[in-house]
């Protein structure tokens, strides 16, 4: 394909990750997974062993040109603040926030290589909207934003940086909020599209801000939350 690319998705082993490696694959692009297992066979995708709570991550595991990598790692830690220890601030912030860090300095060497190179991270919807419970990952999340919007500009013109803010996705991570029918009835009912998402729904925004037809966009925020974050409905 002409426009096959060489991308990097970091924890596509499942959930919203998976999906998006498996539509990228599908395209004919080059994928390389990082994560800590993975445990599918699918054409035109390897794997490499990374846990993002290391302490150091090699430039070495990246390819050397990258034209787009995907940070798909997360956490869901919703408490009442009061119940809330500085251990729960710190284990958010380290998966969401400093992982993060970690790979794009690993990967900015390979990434300022490639072709309209375009990096795609993750925030939620709780950090535009407040959300009881949801203090510590939106603390996260929230310097993801910052992250976005500053490294959009640091690294324009060569690399494009664009984050995704869901809401409650069918995913294994949200499976304890979304056990049985009641709590996906209710979830379904607080989104004005009266459905949870699913992964594949995240999972095209990400591929499309990573190819060529997202090539004058960066900086930006998306929300695919099935209207929360933008609409109000009547109870």
């Amino acid at each position: 394909m002409a426009d096959k690319k060489t991308i990097a998705v970091i924890g596509g082993s499942s959930g919203i990750g998976l999906a998006t490696v498996k539509i990228l694959a599908e395209a004919g692009h080059d994928v390389h997974v990082y994560s800590r297992s993975f445990d599918e066979e699918i054409d035109n995708v390897s794997h490499t062993e990374l846990d993002v709570t290391d302490d150091e991550i090699s430039d070495e595991i990246f390819p050397d040109k990258l034209d787009g990598l995907a940070y798909c790692p997360g956490s869901i830690n919703l408490k009442p603040f009061q119940s809330l220890k500085s251990k729960d601030f710190e284990s958010d912030f380290n998966i969401n926030v400093l992982g993060a860090m970690k790979v794009l300095g690993a990967a900015m060497k390979a990434l300022k290589k490639g072709d309209d190179s375009s990096v795609v991270l993750f925030s939620t919807v709780a950090v535009q909207t407040g959300m009881p419970y949801h203090t510590s990952v939106a603390a996260s999340k929230g310097a993801i934003e910052g992250v976005t919007r500053t490294l959009a500009a640091e690294w324009a013109p060569k690399v494009r940086v664009n984050a995704v803010a869901p809401s409650l996705t069918d995913t294994q991570m949200a499976s304890q909020l979304l056990s049985d029918e009641k709590k996906r009835e209710t979830g379904a009912k607080r989104h004005p599209l009266k459905r949870v998402g699913e992964p594949e729904d995240i999972a095209e925004a990400v591929a499309y801000l990573l190819s060529g037809k997202a090539s004058w966009i960066t900086g930006h925020i998306f929300k695919i939350d099935g209207g929360m974050g933008s609409l109000q409905i009547p109870n």
